[in-house]
C-alpha cells in the first residue's frame, strides 16, 4: 500500500536547486533577466523549498552571472522557500543583503590546486576572506551554507584522500559554519567514496547536517544518492535538466538532474514536496532558450527531445 494513502507521514529529504546559479554559469549562450526570472518563478512553483539563484562573484569572473541583484529583485518570492546565492567575500555579503538573500553559500575546496585555479588563493587564504562573512551572517541572523568542491578526486592533483575533506570540514566547523555540502565536482564519485567520505567525518559532522552536491558525468549520482540515503543523508542539490558544470574543473559535466532525484525519491517513498512533471517542464523551458536538449534521464525516458533555435 502507499505510504501516503496509507496515513503515514513520509520521511523528508531536502533538495536545493542550483540549476539558476550552478546549472547556468557554464552555459555560453547569455540569457535575460527575463528568462531567469522565467525559470526561477517556474522553479518556485515546482516545490523546490530552497532554489540557489545566482552568485555575487565579479562579473568578469562569471559574466552570465552579473545582473543576479537584478534577478532577485524581479523573482515572486513563495514565502518559506529559501532563495541562496554564493558569495566570495564580504563584499559579495554586501550585496547579497541589499538583495535580501535568505541564505549565503561561501566556497572552498578539498585541494590548494584547485582553489588557486578556481580563486587564485589556498584553502587557507579563502577560509580568511570568508571569515568576515561568518560573523556578518551571524549579526544579521542569515543562514551560512560552505561548499567543500573536489571532495572525491581534483582535475589538477588527482585522487583526494578522505582526511583532506576532513580537515578542511574541521576548519569550517572552528569558523563557525553550521551546514557543510560536499562536491563531487567532476563527478567520479561511487557508492563507495560516500561510505568513506561519512567514516571520515564521523564524529564531526553527522550525516543528516551534510548536503551532497553530486555531478553525473559517470551516470553514478543516483547510485551515490542512494547510499547517503541509507546511511543517513537527507539533504541534496540538484539541477533541473542536469544543468551544469564547473569552468574550472575541465571534465566535469551537469550536475545531478533534479527531476531524476525527485523521481528516486518519490519510488523510495520519501517526501520532498516537489512535483517532478512541472520540473521536467520547467526542464524543458530553459533548455528551449538555452537551444539545448534536456540532459535527465527522466527527459529521455518521456521521448526525444530537440533543441530548439
Amino acid at each position: 500500500m502507499n505510504a501516503s494513502r496509507a496515513g503515514v507521514t513520509r520521511e523528508p529529504v531536502h533538495i536545493c536547486e542550483v540549476g539558476p546559479r550552478d546549472g547556468l554559469q557554464n552555459e555560453t549562450k547569455a540569457l535575460s533577466v527575463d528568462d531567469k526570472v522565467a525559470f526561477i518563478n517556474a522553479l518556485t512553483a515546482s516545490g523546490f523549498p530552497e532554489i540557489e539563484v545566482g552568485s555575487f562573484v565579479s562579473p568578469k569572473a562569471i559574466p552570465q552571472l552579473a545582473d543576479t541583484a537584478e534577478v532577485f529583485s524581479r523573482i515572486e518570492r513563495r514565502p518559506g522557500v529559501i532563495y541562496s546565492a554564493l558569495v566570495p567575500n564580504e563584499r559579495g555579503f554586501e550585496r547579497a543583503v541589499e538583495s535580501k538573500v535568505d541564505k549565503v553559500c561561501v566556497f572552498t575546496a578539498a585541494t590548494d590546486a584547485f582553489t588557486q585555479h578556481n580563486v587564485g588563493a589556498s584553502i587557507e587564504e579563502t577560509l580568511e576572506r570568508f571569515k568576515p562573512v561568518i560573523v556578518a551572517s551571524r549579526r544579521q541572523q542569515i543562514p551560512v551554507r560552505a561548499y567543500i568542491s573536489c571532495v572525491v578526486t581534483c582535475p589538477y592533483s588527482g585522487r583526494v584522500r578522505p582526511d583532506e575533506v576532513k580537515r578542511v570540514a574541521l576548519r569550517l566547523l572552528e569558523i563557525g559554519v553550521t551546514e557543510l555540502d560536499l562536491g563531487d565536482t567532476i563527478g567520479v564519485a561511487s557508492p563507495a567514496d560516500i561510505d568513506r567520505l561519512l567514516e571520515a567525518l564521523d564524529g564531526v559532522w553527522a550525516p543528516s547536517e551534510v548536503t551532497f552536491h553530486l555531478h553525473d558525468t559517470r551516470g553514478s549520482a543516483l547510485a551515490c544518492v542512494l547510499r547517503a540515503l541509507q546511511l543517513g543523508v537527507r539533504s541534496f542539490d540538484a539541477s533541473c535538466g542536469g544543468l551544469g558544470g564547473c569552468p574550472y574543473a575541465p571534465g566535469s559535466s551537469g550536475n545531478l538532474a533534479s527531476e531524476d532525484l525527485v523521481y528516486l525519491c518519490d519510488g523510495l517513498g520519501l517526501s520532498t514536496g516537489i512535483a517532478v512533471d512541472d520540473v521536467a517542464e520547467a526542464a524543458r523551458s530553459i533548455c528551449k532558450v538555452l537551444s539545448i536538449a534536456p540532459r535527465s534521464k527522466f527527459a529521455s525516458a518521456c521521448g526525444p527531445q530537440s533543441p530548439a533555435s
